[in-house]
């Protein structure tokens, strides 16, 4: 066991909210511990739609202020990660059985306005049979709307928090559990112990954050002994990846029978994400999969506006994730707030702040605020900096992704097309730190078929955490969809390997 070591900021939880905290804290000169129990992003983090939107529906549910700040979070994301955050155009078909198209209208109309939209194209209005973006959709429906939102690399943003945070003087520990957290003297004594090699590390901290999503309740009473009064409610919400089947890079959003949205969305270059589902979840969030009902609610809603039709054999993988949605008392759980709420602990005068719920869109922001919250404890801590603050990689003049994708293609002539676009939207303008000088593929090392080569591996292990074939082949990157089984196979037992080798 080593020396204790002293903090002024633990932070419990390895996802979006936990890494941009730890991010901004380091960011105000305070010295921060984050630890995650299992592979960053590994939980709900890395199983989102990937989208950074206001969340057009939760107008309907009144969440004004929750939309307006959203969509503003939005253009600061975009101008700030644009490698792994662009600009997404939705296609929405009208189905008069459902919304009628005067509210859909509406919420279009306050959808382009409440956020100070600055980017984005606004809404405009089909027609499904005239317009190109209708080609793929039944004759039956003859008018839709389109309108903008944004997709995000949802892993890589919590990767490029954490590294941000690291190279700020943050220290950051994968698959470490807190496995107690108990107050002394009016300071917190936190233990954590690696999974992997049993290495126990003692901290002794001012102020302990619990950003453990899912696991929030768990680290309030089980770890910390505490108690809160606020609760979360897990939903569950699946998605499933079929080869996409329209033109265009367009996405849609359908309206199914029950009322809730589904986004079709393209992934991946050839692909189509689908999702999501929302289903009250009472189980371990660590057992979550897709169950076959919601495979095929999602199949049939996909089926309802499309002319090729899905089966069950169309599906090459699926997905899921439990949301840790704060608990308003709502019953219906697409109706459950998607807002976060903070609360503090001060017992002994070792305070402890407990974040329940949020989404991605938002995590900088709530970041933000939590640290607000906690300011008078760290009198001295700096002041707001992320809102124009790149993250690493997102470096580019100007924000302008085009730009800088055409100055890859100068710098680095003998990459493949998508080679390029691979590297260019994974890791920005850290590419040169990836190719480490390379003059053509074989100063990449050994190809493993794809585009996943033995530089961009020992890049990942390096310097994003990457431990296992899995930590590579679908947090860090998704060459899984890429990848045969017996291409995968091999990977892994070469990274196993290679692995026991260094």
């Amino acid at each position: 066991m080593s020396e204790i070591q002293k903090v002024d900021l633990f932070v419990i939880g390895g996802g979006v909210n936990g890494a941009g905290i730890a991010r901004d804290a380091a960011g105000r000169g305070l010295s921060v511990v984050l630890c995650e129990k299992d592979d960053l992003a590994e939980g709900t983090s890395s199983r989102s739609g990937k989208l950074v939107h206001g969340g057009l529906r939760y107008l309907e549910y009144y969440e004004f202020r929750l939309v307006r700040e959203a969509l503003i979070e939005r253009e600061v994301l975009m101008k700030n990660a644009p490698h792994i955050i662009w600009p997404m155009r939705f296609v929405l078909p009208h189905s008069p059985q459902d919304r009628p198209a005067w509210l859909v209208r509406l919420g279009l109309f306050l959808y382009d306005h409440l956020g100070g939209r600055r980017k984005l194209p606004g809404t405009r209005t089909l027609n499904l049979h005239r317009d190109p973006e209708g080609a793929a959709i039944k004759d039956a429906y003859r008018r839709g709307f389109e309108y903008s939102d944004c997709w995000v690399d949802d892993a890589r943003l919590v990767v490029l928090n954490a590294i941000d945070a690291a190279e700020r003087g943050a220290t950051v520990l994968t698959r470490s559990p807190c496995v107690s957290a108990r107050r002394e003297n009016g300071a917190w004594r936190v233990t954590t112990q690696n999974s992997v090699t049993g290495e126990i590390r003692e901290f002794e901290a001012r102020l302990v954050i619990n950003a453990a999503g899912p696991w929030v309740t768990d680290v309030v009473n089980r770890v910390a002994g505490s108690n809160s009064p606020r609760n979360v409610r897990l939903v569950k919400g699946s998605h499933i990846i079929v080869a996409k089947f329209w033109k265009g890079e367009n996405a849609y959003l359908v309206q199914n029978h029950d009322k809730r949205v589904i986004f079709i969305n393209p992934y991946e270059r050839d692909k189509a994400l689908i999702g999501t589902t929302d289903i009250a979840y009472e189980g371990r969030a660590e057992d979550v999969e897709a169950d076959e009902t919601e495979v095929q609610y999602l199949i049939d809603a996909v089926n309802k506006y499309f002319k090729e039709q899905l089966t069950r054999e169309d599906v090459l993988t699926s997905f899921s994730g439990v949301r840790p949605l704060f608990d308003d008392g709502k019953g219906n759980p697409s109706a459950v707030t998607r807002d976060y709420v903070f609360d503090i602990d001060d017992t002994d005068g070792a305070p402890l702040l407990n974040i329940f719920g949020g989404k991605i869109t938002t995590f900088r922001e709530l970041a933000e605020r939590g640290l607000h919250r906690v300011q008078k404890f760290f009198p001295n801590m700096g002041g707001d900096w992320t809102e124009d603050a790149p993250l690493p990689g997102g470096d580019m003049e100007n924000a302008d992704y085009e730009a800088f994708r055409n100055k890859i293609k100068s710098d680095y002539p003998w990459l493949p097309r998508d080679l390029r676009r691979h590297y260019g939207r994974l890791y920005g303008t850290r590419i040169a730190q990836l190719i480490a000088g390379a003059t053509s593929l074989d100063g990449l090392g050994q190809h493993f078929g794809g585009n996943l080569y033995e530089a961009e591996v020992a890049y990942l292990v390096t310097n994003e955490w990457a431990q296992t074939a899995e930590d590579i082949l679908w947090r860090r990157t998704k060459h899984r969809l890429h990848l045969s089984d017996a291409e995968q196979a091999a990977f892994t037992d070469w990274f196993e390997n290679w692995q026991k080798a260094a």
